[in-house]
């Protein structure tokens, strides 16, 4: 069975919605799936898919062949989910940095 990731249609006219699906490549593009990944809505602009990374490298890995857009979203994702660690360590050590270097309360005598 030749599965593949890809996007399956929801919304009404002129307003689609995503949902990003894992399925056999014979089925049609609305129909049965394997299992739901995440959503995807282009309408929305800034942060508009969610979805597990994980789960859909675990299907490529299994052998599934994401869609031109599907491996463009995985890519997308990957690139914010690296980078929310590192600004999460900054704040960090900003805020660990400023409880430090705050002077303390008056000296004992």
């Amino acid at each position: 069975m030749a599965v593949s990731i890809r996007l399956r249609r929801e919304g009404t006219k002129n307003r689609p919605y995503y949902r990003i699906v894992v399925a056999d490549s014979h089925s049609p593009r609305d129909g049965k799936f394997i299992e739901i990944l995440g959503t995807y809505d282009p309408k929305q602009t800034g942060q508009n898919s969610s979805f597990s990374v994980e789960r859909a490298e675990y299907w490529i890995s299994k052998g599934a062949q994401p869609s031109d857009t599907v491996r463009s979203l995985i890519k997308k994702q990957k690139k914010t989910v690296t980078a929310e660690p590192a600004s999460e360590a900054e704040r960090e050590s900003s805020e660990s940095a400023e409880g430090s270097s705050s002077p303390s309360a008056e000296p004992a005598s």
